[in-house]
């Protein structure tokens, strides 16, 4: 029986073993769907502190129960490593590491690269390898496959490499990894039957694409999308409030046409660890080409001011209430990147406290999701989230609504604060509150 076969008949009976390597937002879930359908998982990651939570049984992500991975543990079926030779007791290996930015927004392989050779390493006859990362067109075949056929075996005979994107969205409760589409690509015929045959086991439906290029750039496509939108409203935000107009009634009135017309919400600035970074992964490798993305980085210019139109903003606001920003106590509420979750990746609201304290403000957050502020690549901030009451609230100058969480409660937030700057829409409905309200 060929290594193809074989791949098939242990999908098919469960017997495979699945590897994943990055137990964050897009590994876990992905691990628990998996473990859903009868496959034993070993989750590889180099964070300790991860792997030792989820041999002792413990989620560390809001949406993941810690009586599920308490189940699958005490099952036998699931376990976590920081040892990366145990690759070679797995069957597939899915590798969800991040793909951030460098400091002049080119995209950092580095933990992909990183992680390739280590499989590289490991690589035994039979294996099959999917990148759901999110990268530039071209990566999986140019960069992945040369480091893995340095191991002497066969790419589509020995062993098999895919491309999948990942399509999580945290805290959605509507779309889940089960039950969103998935794009599926190979880079040989056997290796998309492998790859497609695998993830239908715990996806509603998969689709196939012609080649790993073509997966890699729908996944680029889908980001562009939104990031170019948002930057039109968040443009449009800024003259509409110079006119006096509120984008936030025009966005609701637009949105009654029945074609021709999808909603997109302006905002404090991107967050999340795809939308701000995925355009600038198309944006450098079309330079390869001799081409430039003026649509593509013009948004992104857009996207990333809009923290400083906030902070601008507040500005003006304390001043038309006789206080300077300089000593000013100010309250953010939401360090989440979006509503009801404790990813705080991108989040916008930490540009907005490194703004704020240059200008010499004093800062506290308050987020029901996130007790303390983690170190970023970016941020190092030693913050704690602080109560939020009525004694609260009246000791700040202002609040800042960076993150409209459905835990808050805004009619109290009205009637205590002094000055609210509000920039997620979260105030409305609430009625007398014009005085003491500035939309940003």
């Amino acid at each position: 029986m060929g290594y193809v076969e074989t791949l098939r008949d242990k999908i098919l009976n469960r017997h495979s073993k699945i590897g994943i390597i990055g137990l964050g937002y897009v590994g876990l879930p992905l691990a628990r769907e998996f473990l859903k359908q009868g496959f034993k998982v070993l989750g590889f990651d180099i964070d300790d502190t991860k792997v030792n939570m989820i041999n002792a049984g413990q989620s560390y992500i809001k949406h993941i129960d810690s009586d599920f991975i308490t189940h699958y543990r005490e099952k036998g079926y699931l376990e976590a490593t920081t040892d990366f030779k145990r690759l070679k007791e797995v069957d597939h290996i899915l590798i969800c590491v991040p793909t951030p930015l460098g400091k002049h927004n080119e995209p950092d392989l580095s933990y992909v690269l990183n992680t390739t050779r280590t499989i590289s390493h490991n690589l035994r006859p039979g294996h099959h390898i999917v990148l759901e990362s999110t990268t530039y067109p071209g990566t999986t075949e140019e960069e992945l496959l040369p480091i893995l056929e340095e191991s002497g075996l066969k790419v589509g005979e020995t062993f098999f490499l895919g491309y999948s994107p990942e399509r999580e969205d945290p805290g959605n409760k509507k779309y889940t990894t089960a039950n969103i589409p998935k794009v599926v690509s190979g880079i040989t015929p056997s290796c998309l039957e492998i790859t497609k045959l695998l993830y239908d086991q715990i996806v509603k439906e998969t689709v196939p694409v012609s080649s790993t290029r073509i997966a890699e750039s729908t996944k680029l496509l889908e980001n562009i999308y939104r990031a170019v939108n948002i930057a039109l409203v968040n443009e449009l935000k800024i003259i509409f409030d110079r006119m006096g107009i509120d984008i936030w009634e025009v966005i609701k009135a637009a949105s009654t046409k029945p074609f021709g017309f999808h909603p997109f919400y302006p905002g404090p600035g991107l967050g999340g660890h795809c939308i701000p970074i995925d355009p600038f992964y198309l944006t450098w490798k079309a330079r390869e080409y001799g081409l430039n993305t003026h649509f593509i980085e013009l948004a992104g210019e857009i996207n990333t001011s809009m923290p400083y139109f906030v902070v601008d903003k507040t500005v003006h606001a304390l001043n038309q209430h006789g206080k300077s920003l300089k000593g000013a106590n100010i309250l953010i509420l939401g360090v989440a990147y979006k509503p009801d979750v404790d990813d705080m990746r991108e989040s916008p609201a930490l540009k907005i406290i490194e703004l704020l304290r240059e200008h010499g403000a004093i800062v506290d957050y308050n987020d029901p999701h996130i007790p303390e502020l983690p170190p970023t690549r970016k941020y190092r901030y030693k913050m704690r989230s602080v109560p939020l009451t009525p004694e609260m609230l009246k000791k700040y100058d202002a609040i800042i609504i960076t993150t409209n969480h459905t835990a808050y409660d805004y009619e109290m937030i009205a009637q205590h604060a002094r000055l609210i700057i509000d920039t997620r829409n979260a105030m409305a409905g609430i009625p007398n509150i014009r005085a003491k309200l500035v939309k940003a």
